[in-house]
């Protein structure tokens, strides 16, 4: 529990010198650790995993751990929020966030231990940034998964609820922008909904891949300045603290030097981000118009569509979607250049590559959310065109064809014979 000694009402400063040193270098001119809570918990679960695992094995006396792993909870219940003042964004592989933590923990665990706790020798006992950081990161980005699956699995949801609504409403399908063949709504809406949770099953698989996490590399993936067993018994504790299962890397080389798996995430997003705005793209052209355009479908009029022009509705909503879309694909971008550009044995880009995978996370979650709440919830298939459109359906000409020829059918059709081919 909370001892509520430094709520933020009362807040003074915990952390050191070398946060003061960053808070220098790397002037936030975006979001600071503090304002990604998901980072600041994972990197509290790290520390008191490490904390009780170092005890276990006789690296931290009982006094200490017991102080750094209270210190840590008080930060999982919501205390010290402003002692993260430092750039998300920030040169070093992460240190930066390290020592923040690791100052703020010793300083607090000082005070509740009646004794001296220091940052590096017992806070950041049998650990480097380059195992801690990525262990952090990895935690943070598995908690934050969460919110965009469970919205695109919604989306889906709302697409298939149109599908059973609009089972039997025929609707003209078109193939190069052309008339083609009918279908029904139900068959549009059902073919959205399985593409939709496939991505979300797509991004979580991604994800779910950081479970195995680096904790116990230490320096470059050595191990060196850990005891042995550090790493599994570390893991054992971050699995229990999250609830997910957590486990060791077995190539600490590997899991520090390729970051392959982050760039998969991001592909997995700006895939996820892909497929909404095309069903967004498409929403939008059925409902052009709605005298001038498709004016096959309706969606809701959540507000004026024009300064000038009254009464005009504009499908906000499908355009909202889309422009995420395109800075899910720009973060995704950033993800795979900064995956490209790790070297040797480390990659010291992860600050920009956890910033952009959030990003991602936020910007899916957003645009999942608002395109089923204010648009496919409440789209209906009344649009003034889609009987009259109808009548250029290919089916009859189709059918034709197959008994009779390719060509017979044809000659017949540019002979006048479009008279209603739909398929009723």
């Amino acid at each position: 529990m909370s001892t509520g000694i430094h709520p933020d009402s009362t807040w003074a400063p915990l952390y050191g010198a070398q946060t003061a040193l960053a808070m220098d270098n790397f002037p936030s001119r975006g979001r600071t650790f503090g304002d990604f809570p998901p980072l600041v918990h994972g990197y509290a679960q790290v520390k008191l995993a490490a904390a009780r695992a170092n005890q276990a094995l006789g690296v931290l006396d009982a006094q200490r751990c017991d102080a750094i792993v209270k210190a840590c909870q008080e930060i999982l219940d919501g205390e010290h929020t402003r002692q993260f003042p430092t750039a998300l964004v920030h040169g070093g592989g992460g240190t930066t966030a390290n020592m923040n933590v690791n100052e703020v923990i010793a300083a607090r665990a000082g005070e509740l231990a009646g004794a001296a706790v220091h940052p590096n020798d017992h806070v950041n006992a049998s650990q480097s940034t380059n195992d801690s950081y990525p262990t952090a990161m990895a935690l943070a980005l598995l908690s934050q998964v969460d919110a965009p699956v469970a919205a695109l699995n919604r989306l889906a949801d709302a697409l298939e609820s149109k599908a059973a609504e609009f089972d039997t409403t025929r609707r003209l399908g078109r193939t190069c922008l052309q008339d083609a063949v009918t279908l029904t709504a139900g068959d549009t809406h059902r073919a959205q909904a399985a593409a939709v949770r496939r991505t979300a099953g797509v991004l979580q698989a991604a994800t779910d891949a950081l479970t195995t996490v680096p904790i116990g590399a230490t320096a470059v993936g050595t191990g060196i300045g850990a005891p042995a067993h550090f790493a599994e018994r570390c893991a054992e504790e971050l699995a229990r603290l999250t609830g997910r299962p957590i486990s060791a890397s077995e190539n600490p080389y590997d899991s520090l030097a390729h970051f392959d798996p982050y760039a998969h995430i991001a592909s997995a997003g700006a895939r996820a981000a892909i497929t909404m705005a095309k069903i967004a793209a498409d929403i939008r052209l059925l409902s052009s118009g709605p005298q001038g355009g498709f004016g096959e479908l309706t969606i809701p009029a959540v507000q004026a569509g024009s300064s000038i022009m009254p009464a005009k509705v504009n499908p906000v909503i499908p355009e909202y979607v889309m422009q995420l879309s395109y800075r899910v694909r720009g973060s995704a971008h950033t993800v795979e250049c900064a995956v490209a550009a790790g070297e040797l044995e480390l990659n010291v880009m992860e600050p920009v590559i956890l910033d952009a995978l959030s990003t991602i996370f936020d910007d899916l979650a957003a645009a999942a959310t608002t395109f089923t709440e204010r648009c496919v919830l409440g789209l209906t298939w009344n649009g003034p065109h889609r009987e009259r459109n109808l009548a250029g359906a290919l089916d009859r000409w189709v059918e034709m064809a197959a008994t009779r020829g390719y060509e017979s059918a044809t000659a017949e059709l540019r002979a006048g014979g479009s008279d209603g081919g739909t398929a009723r």
